[in-house]
């Protein structure tokens, strides 16, 4: 069976609700792909699809919610925070701005903690009470993560508030609205953006020797 079939048979689990046919999904592919292949490859295009489909109205929210939460506990199993060890870069931080889906934010957070970076995880915030947890833990960088396009363009307060208080951290964003348009990280004045979650350690790197 071909990646494609598998990632319409998991979308198609996800649809039923049925955690143990997407689980069953994943374990199938485990000899031909890694942890980090079957979030990109079977994972995150399923709950795009079912994002989609949300947003034209040929899924239900119940659907969307609870597909989300499917995956959070697969992805709990496919990617244990590991015992590694700690890298020494800036003080990071990821957020979900005014979204009710934090699948996203789960599998960056998963990734990086298992290759050994410290990340504060903010949950869902509003923009002010970001920025003051910003200033009281000295988060040097911020990754924003993103399902919906109404959560992308807070950033622009985000940035604008930033700018207006001084404050210096640079604004890492990602997810589907940034996919479906590659000039929106710059035109809502994002410092980076990553295509999918494992871009995001290289990220932090790259601004880390900036910052140096």
């Amino acid at each position: 069976m071909t990646v494609e079939s598998y990632r319409e048979q998991f979308r198609d689990a996800l649809l039923k609700m049925n955690q143990e046919a997407a689980r069953e999904l994943l374990m199938q592919t485990a000899e031909v792909l890694t942890p980090v292949q079957r979030l990109e490859s079977l994972i995150i295009p399923a709950l795009i699809d079912i994002g989609d489909q949300w947003g034209c109205g040929n899924a239900a929210l119940s659907q969307l919610y609870m597909s989300g939460r499917i995956c959070e506990t697969l992805i709990d199993e496919l990617i244990p925070i590991l015992e590694v060890r700690r890298r020494d870069l800036p003080r990071t931080a990821v957020v979900v701005l005014g979204d009710f889906h934090v699948l996203g934010k789960r599998i960056v957070c998963s990734l990086l903690r298992s290759s050994g970076v410290d990340i504060l995880d903010y949950g869902t915030a509003e923009v002010d009470e970001t920025l003051t947890r910003i200033q009281e833990d000295g988060v040097k960088i911020l990754l924003v993560s993103t399902l919906m396009l109404h959560s992308a363009l807070k950033v622009i307060e985000l940035r604008t508030k930033r700018d207006a208080a001084g404050l210096d951290f640079k604004i890492v964003v990602g997810g589907a609205p940034f996919r479906m348009d590659e000039m929106l990280w710059h035109e809502i004045g994002a410092d980076a953006m990553g295509q999918s979650a494992s871009d995001a350690l290289g990220i932090i790197e790259n601004l880390a020797k900036e910052m140096e």
